[in-house]
C-alpha cells in the first residue's frame, strides 16, 4: 500500500537523495524526465537564480522519493520527474506546479521530456496547451566518433584543464565578449562547479592552438550509473569556428569515455551534431496556459 506525503526541497539535506533518484529512475533508451547532471549542473552554475528552490516539491512513498517537481532557469518553467509505477500523481505535481511554482511576469510553461506521457495527458486535462519544442539530439556510443582536429590544435590531458582559460574560452565562446565586453578575469565562480558532488571535471576536455590558448571547451558529466556522458557545456570561440574543432573535442570524449563503458553522449538541438552522427531522439515540448 502507497503512502504518499510530500515535502519542500532543501538543497542542504535533500539534493543527494534528488540526485539518486534522478539516477534510479533514468533509462538512456527511454529518457522519463531530464538526467540527474541537468539538475546539479544548474544548482552550482551562477546563471540559476536559487531564490526560489523552496518551492520545488518532493513527493515520497514511505522513505523512497517517487516525484519531484521543480524549476531551472528561468524559475517559471518547471519541469517534472516521476518513478514508474506512480503515474497516477501527475495530475498533483501539474497542479502543484501551477498554483506554487514561480513565474515571471505572470507567465509559466511546463517543460516535458521525452517520454512523459502521463504529465502531457495531466497538462491537457488541467487546460494547458503544447506551445513549442524540439528534440535534443544524442549520441550513440557503438559508433565509431572519429573527427580529428587540424593539425596545429591539440587537447588537454585527462585532468588537465585550466578553469581560468576554461572561463575565459566559455566567455567568448558563448558570445559574451560580443554582446557585454572583454573577459574580466574573473573565474572563483567556476569552482562551485569544480566541486560539485558528482562533477566530473577531470574528462573535460579543452582544444588548444599552437599558442596554448583554448579556443574550445567540452564540459562532461560521466554518469557511470546510467552509462551517460552528459555534454555540458560545449562552446568554440567564435574566429575559430567552422573548423572542425567541436566535432573533434567530441570525438577525443569519446575516445576517452569508450573503454569505461560509455552508451550514449548527450548533444543539443543545434544541426551541428546531426551532421556528425547524432540522433534526434528525445523530445523537449512546452506547455502554456
Amino acid at each position: 500500500m502507497k503512502n504518499i506525503t510530500t515535502k519542500q526541497f532543501s538543497i542542504l539535506s535533500d539534493h543527494m537523495d534528488v540526485y539518486q533518484f534522478m539516477l534510479d529512475i533514468f533509462s538512456s533508451t527511454r529518457w522519463r524526465g531530464v538526467p540527474a547532471p541537468f539538475w546539479e549542473y544548474a544548482l552550482v552554475s551562477d546563471w540559476m537564480d536559487k531564490s526560489y528552490l523552496h518551492r520545488c516539491r518532493i513527493w515520497k512513498d514511505g522513505e523512497k522519493i517517487v516525484g519531484f517537481c521543480f524549476h531551472e532557469n528561468p524559475v517559471s518553467e518547471i519541469y517534472f520527474s516521476l518513478r514508474e509505477g506512480y503515474e497516477e500523481l501527475a495530475p498533483e505535481m501539474v497542479e502543484y506546479a501551477e498554483k506554487h511554482m514561480p513565474r515571471t511576469e505572470g507567465r509559466q510553461k511546463l517543460v516535458l521530456v521525452g517520454d512523459q506521457r502521463e504529465f502531457e495527458s495531466a497538462a491537457k486535462a488541467a487546460g494547458f496547451t503544447q506551445c513549442g519544442g524540439y528534440d535534443s539530439m544524442v549520441y550513440d556510443c557503438s559508433k565509431p566518433l572519429e573527427y580529428r582536429p587540424p593539425e596545429e590544435y591539440s587537447f588537454t590531458e585527462i585532468g588537465g584543464v585550466d578553469v581560468a582559460k576554461a572561463c575565459e574560452c566559455c566567455w567568448k565562446g558563448f558570445d559574451h565578449e560580443a554582446e557585454e565586453g572583454p573577459w574580466n578575469g574573473e573565474y572563483e565562480y567556476a569552482f562551485e562547479q569544480v566541486n560539485a558532488p558528482h562533477s566530473t571535471t577531470e574528462y573535460a576536455l579543452a582544444v588548444m592552438n599552437s599558442r596554448g590558448e583554448y579556443v574550445c571547451y567540452a564540459g562532461m558529466w560521466w554518469v557511470k550509473e546510467n552509462r551517460l556522458a552528459y555534454l555540458e557545456p560545449l562552446c568554440t570561440v567564435p574566429e575559430y569556428r567552422h573548423k572542425g574543432i567541436a566535432a573533434a573535442a567530441l570525438s577525443e570524449l569519446y575516445r576517452r569515455l569508450k573503454p569505461l563503458g560509455v552508451e550514449y553522449m548527450t548533444g543539443g538541438g543545434n544541426e551541428f551534431y546531426s551532421r556528425i552522427g547524432y540522433e534526434r531522439r528525445v523530445p523537449w515540448t512546452f506547455w502554456k496556459k
